[in-house]
């Protein structure tokens, strides 16, 4: 019988807090672990993502960082604003956390969707990004045979959250298909069935809109004028952008490093949590 993978395992032992921060009249939940007088460090996940993309990297992290990883705007339980989002709303979103966390400095990582946001944060606010992590970031291309993967088995698991749709959108994700992911799912499964969530997901589908995302898309002269110490982490297997991809990207950084992550997908920080979070910490904190 495979091993049971719970999605709070990680966190026994560790003293971490779920809530709600009120961002510039957004309802935002949040989970947070380690000490309020260390640098912030905030986690962003994917499309359609919530929280707990970074459940196993909470533990390692506090122990150098006030960590956040936050439900997105219009995903997750934070408020849906009813309206397509873009990457705009998600930056002025972020930095309406950072002005209630209390903080004008942080360091930023984001995955898929997260890392495209996190990219234009350190594009349009410098001085508010220390250190930046591109973790399969999404934002430098349009491929639209992603992009119509991404909506229909996004749009599948929100208009019927059965447990068969949601665990196709999770295992897309994952370089190994052979584990059932069951509490990620349940817990995906929960989100999705909030009332409302179709109307959300077709919110967070925008970017997947081939005019929209191609005012989104970032090239050279953003990427270019990305001052804060970079790293762009890649996969082997990532489904959204092989390897190549990641690499453009990096060098269009001013000195950014690329890493690459074998044996993983879209979510290298779940999938081998032990090889990204020693990576991760090591750039962070200029190792």
């Amino acid at each position: 019988m495979a091993e049971f993978e719970s999605v709070w395992s990680d966190l026994q032992g560790v003293a971490f807090e779920q809530g709600y921060l009120d961002a510039d009249g957004v309802r935002t939940r949040f989970l947070r672990a380690g000490d309020p007088d260390k640098p912030v460090l905030v986690l962003l996940h994917g499309s359609g993502g919530h929280a707990e993309a970074y459940i196993r990297n909470l533990a390692s992290h506090s122990e150098h960082f006030h960590t956040y990883s936050i439900d997105m705007l219009g995903h997750g339980y934070t408020d849906k604003p009813g309206h397509p989002l873009e990457v705009s709303h998600y930056v002025a979103h972020l930095m309406a956390v950072l002005r209630t966390i209390g903080t004008d400095r942080v360091y930023l990582s984001g995955e898929s969707l997260g890392g495209w946001v996190a990219a234009r944060t350190a594009v349009d606010h410098p001085d508010a990004v220390v250190r930046l992590v591109l973790n399969t970031a999404g934002g430098s291309q349009a491929d639209p045979e992603v992009m119509k993967r991404i909506i229909t088995l996004s749009m599948a698991a929100a208009e019927s959250p059965t447990w068969e749709t949601v665990q196709a959108r999770i295992k897309w994700l994952m370089a190994d298909k052979s584990k059932d992911y069951d509490d990620l799912v349940a817990s995906r499964q929960r989100i999705y069935r909030q009332p409302g969530f179709v109307d959300a997901m077709r919110d967070i589908m925008a970017l997947q809109d081939p005019e929209i995302r191609a005012r989104n898309i970032l090239g050279p002269a953003q990427y270019g004028s990305i001052t804060a110490p970079t790293l762009v982490l890649w996969t082997s297997d990532d489904p959204t952008a092989d390897v190549t991809e990641g690499r453009r990207m990096a060098s269009m950084i001013p000195g950014a490093r690329f890493e690459v992550m074998q044996g993983c997908g879209h979510w290298p920080q779940y999938e081998d949590a032990k090889t990204f979070n020693s990576l991760h910490l090591d750039f962070l904190l200029g190792r």
